[in-house]
């Protein structure tokens, strides 16, 4: 809404990453549609990488440059989806379009499925570029979202789904919206084909064993507390207290971290549990934990070890 309302001034450029299916091409659409909605007057270029490469191969097999140059240099909002497709020969058309444009204070908004500096085949001037206005991630939707999704996604369908399906769904479906319409829609067609009304047995059918094993198996905080104080040594009463060295607060942070992934209680249900913090202290504990993730492999190991030790449950007799 920011860029929307004042296009090239409030964040330029702004670059939205992320994995497939999170919206990031959707937030682009939308972008442009508020300004065009505000301003008709103004000159719009939205379109995939892919084209954009292509239309300049074009030119210059057809010694055109000066008619491609002035179609992407003279608008007021560029916005590119899937930038990591970039070729190496068109980077520097690219860069000095993006030189231009952003020395006119014209919007550009990029897409991509990873972050700027790991767009390994991008010159080191061109990942400085995509630096300087908002670098956004967009993180897979958390239990209470993708309800949320379930419920609108059914609504506009005309499908009256239980309150205990749409959980179910949302707890079985984690990764993105496309999945969790594709998994209404197979319990819709499910539905319609044995002529039997929707409830959870006909949902566990349509998603398969793997989807009601998951529900099945419900993690809770006191099986992320125990496989984390065994693995660190602490003790409980130490993760709940005011305690900030950081023996204590790096497996606190863990299991904030673990309990907002894999168990469906709230920022607020998991602030509540570790000595009554607020939200805010939770995203910072998943920000950190993050953080630590990519920059130390041997840290990342520790931690899908742990969530592999939570999620397959206690060891069979």
């Amino acid at each position: 809404m920011a860029i929307a309302d004042a296009p090239g001034k409030a964040y330029n450029p702004l670059f939205l990453h992320g994995s497939v299916g999170l919206g990031k091409t959707h937030l682009l659409h939308a972008i442009c549609r508020k300004i065009k909605a505000d301003n008709p007057a103004a000159k719009i270029c939205v379109l995939s990488c892919e084209t954009f490469v292509n239309h300049f191969i074009s030119a210059v097999e057809r010694g055109q440059l000066h008619e491609f140059r002035y179609r992407y240099r003279h608008v007021d909002l560029l916005a590119i989806d899937d930038i990591q497709f970039l070729r190496e020969q068109t980077q520097e058309e690219f860069f000095h379009t993006f030189n231009t444009l952003y020395q006119a204070q014209k919007q550009i908004v990029l897409t991509s499925d990873r972050e700027p500096k790991e767009i390994h085949h991008l010159e080191e001037r061109l990942i400085s570029r995509l630096n300087w206005g908002l670098v956004a991630r967009i993180d897979k939707p958390c239990y209470e979202t993708r309800v949320a999704i379930v419920h609108k996604k059914a609504r506009m369908r005309n499908i009256a789904l239980p309150e205990d399906v749409v959980c179910f769904i949302a707890g079985a479906i984690e990764s993105n919206s496309r999945e969790l319409e594709g998994a209404i829609s197979r319990v819709a067609m499910l539905a319609a084909v044995l002529d039997r009304p929707i409830d959870l047995n006909l949902a566990e059918q349509a998603l398969g064993a793997k989807g009601a094993d998951r529900a099945e198996r419900q993690i809770t905080i006191e099986d992320i507390l125990k496989a984390v104080t065994g693995r660190f040594r602490v003790r409980l009463s130490d993760l709940q207290s005011r305690k900030r060295s950081r023996s204590i607060a790096l497996p606190r942070q863990i299991c904030m971290f673990l309990a907002r992934s894999l168990t469906r209680h709230s920022l607020e249900e998991i602030g509540g549990y570790f000595g009554g913090r607020d939200h805010t202290t939770v995203l910072h504990a998943n920000k950190t934990v993050d953080t630590l993730c990519k920059k130390n492999p041997e840290f990342q190991a520790t931690l899908e070890s742990l969530t592999q030790e939570i999620t397959s449950g206690p060891a069979e007799a």
